[in-house]
């Protein structure tokens, strides 16, 4: 039977995985399609401008902090001998680690620094031009990171239905 702490840990693991995976998948269905219809002039911009914010003191947590709250969860439930369920947390981890963060940081950011060091165009055949050589390409990473950070948030969640029935 998991400690409340772990039980804690478990709730926890689980808000953060389900933050950055709607954090990814927001990007997916409504705010990369937003921009894709936008000028290009208006959604190189935008998109700079997004790129910026995104780095606060709101965002780090589910960013930085889901593997981490995953991998103590998982030590957590394999020390307490409950391994099915810590084996599930732990995979949810790792596949975040992988596939969502480190993605993220080998990819996306320097994309989008390079989309940064840019002056915005005034010739909208130019934004163009370079907007179709960024949107794209991002956008296949941002769904495989989308897609990963769900499979991490769903073997979390498979790792509280693999609780022991006395838990």
């Amino acid at each position: 039977m998991p400690t409340y702490f772990t039980k804690a840990m478990m709730i926890f693991s689980l808000l953060l995985s389900a933050a950055i995976f709607g954090f990814f998948y927001a990007w997916v269905c409504s705010t990369m399609w937003g921009l894709d219809a936008a000028d290009p002039r208006v959604a190189i911009a935008a998109m700079q401008a997004m790129n910026a914010s995104v780095r606060n003191a709101v965002f780090a947590p589910a960013f930085f902090g889901t593997p981490i709250a995953l991998l103590i969860t998982a030590a957590l439930l394999w020390s307490q001998n409950i391994r099915r369920s810590a084996a599930l947390f732990g995979a949810g981890g790792v596949v975040y680690f992988a596939f969502g963060m480190v993605l993220t940081m080998a990819v996306n950011v320097p994309m989008n620094e390079a989309l940064g060091a840019l002056d915005v165009p005034q010739d909208i055949a130019e934004a163009r031009d370079i907007w179709l050589a960024y949107s794209p390409d991002w956008q296949i990473w941002n769904i495989t990171r989308t897609i990963t950070s769900g499979l991490a948030f769903t073997l979390a969640l498979l790792g509280v239905f693999a609780l022991p029935s006395s838990a």
